[in-house]
């Protein structure tokens, strides 16, 4: 059985990480840390986990946390993770992080568009970046997984495919998102009111969102060159769920086949990248509740652009249920141990 503790398990990430880790044959959890909710029980703060979890919550001492686990989930705001990380605790236990501290490989980067200095940039060239359907032989052999943020899975793997085999022209490559607002977290921003967001959609982050660099990173890797795009997220009024709209040049011309074999090489074996039948295009409500990426594309031979969608539950996916597909695959377990979760409707 895994022992797992999870640093910052009062945050919405963090309470869908206990949601799923209590359902897991494999694991359980010994630590539900809360910097904001110390010895109180944490039913008490999620009364969903009534009679479920009798635990109480505990503090963030990762020192102690790795003499008692296998395995650390830091479900935390960007600079706590790395402030806290260290060789010894690496030489006890595999630590999957959650925010961006280990995402991004260029420090001056992160520091630049997080606006804050990196505590332990020593760390940063080993992470593995844990996006699974591309990284999977690296995780297994990890001892510190860079979980990916929730826009940038959704946008990394709709374009994957074609990035990599060259049929998009990269410069010329946007994406559109919306989110619903539980990617902006729990704690409490005026613009996350009710009244600011019900019956209201929004862009932000405009041409300056965090998400950008580690976006560009990974589709650069893919391209086997610099990547620059254009990134705009948008607050939409629902609780879960990502949707990107991706729009590119083709580099040549491409029949709706040639296509869909690009994506069915890469993706055909996946267990939670769904690449729909043609002419249905991926919807938050069809992946809710799921770690399964729903992704499709239409090719407009008018302007001889390609329409790339994707739609990921931006808590599952592009959170919590990365981070156990992460653990998963560190520990030798099926990779869908634990997620075999079907698309709550309505």
């Amino acid at each position: 059985m895994i022992k797992a503790g999870i640093i910052g398990s009062t945050g919405y990430a963090g309470a869908e990480l206990v949601r799923l880790l209590t359902m897991h044959k494999e694991a359980e959890i010994v630590w539900y840390g809360s910097r904001s909710y110390i010895d109180q029980k944490y039913a008490s703060v999620y009364q969903n986990m009534f009679q479920i979890v009798d635990a109480v919550c505990l503090d963030d001492n990762m020192d102690e946390l790795a003499k008692q686990v296998d395995v650390i989930f830091t479900a935390t705001p960007q600079g706590l993770c790395a402030s806290l990380v260290n060789e010894e605790i690496l030489s006890q236990v595999k630590i999957i992080d959650l925010s961006a501290d280990f995402r991004i490989k260029d420090v001056s980067v992160y520091e630049k568009w997080y606006g804050i200095t990196h505590k332990s940039p020593q760390f940063i060239e080993e992470a593995v970046y844990g996006l699974c359907e591309i990284n999977r032989e690296d995780i297994k052999k990890a001892r510190l997984v860079a979980n990916p943020g929730c826009y940038t899975t959704c946008s990394i793997l709709t374009a994957y495919p074609l990035a990599k085999e060259g049929l998009i022209d990269m410069d010329t490559l946007i994406i559109d998102a919306k989110s619903g607002t539980s990617g902006a977290g729990r704690g409490a921003k005026l613009p996350n009111l009710f009244c600011e967001v019900n019956e209201n959609m929004k862009a932000y982050g405009i041409a300056s969102h965090r998400h950008t660099p580690e976006i560009e990173e990974q589709l650069g890797y893919a391209a086997g060159r610099e990547v620059l795009i254009n990134f705009t997220p948008h607050l939409v009024p629902m609780n879960r769920g990502i949707l990107a709209t991706e729009y590119a040049k083709l580099t040549r011309d491409v029949s709706y086949d040639k296509v869909k074999a690009v994506y069915d090489k890469y993706y055909g074996n996946e267990k939670f990248v769904r690449v729909l039948e043609k002419d249905v295009f991926p919807e938050t409500k069809w992946v809710e509740g799921s770690n399964y990426v729903d992704v499709n594309f239409k090719i407009d031979t008018r302007t001889g652009r390609i329409i790339m969608i994707g739609a990921i539950d931006n808590l599952v996916k592009g959170a919590a249920g990365q981070a156990v597909q992460n653990m998963n695959l560190l520990f030798g377990l099926n990779e869908d141990e634990g997620l075999k979760l079907v698309p709550m409707f309505p």
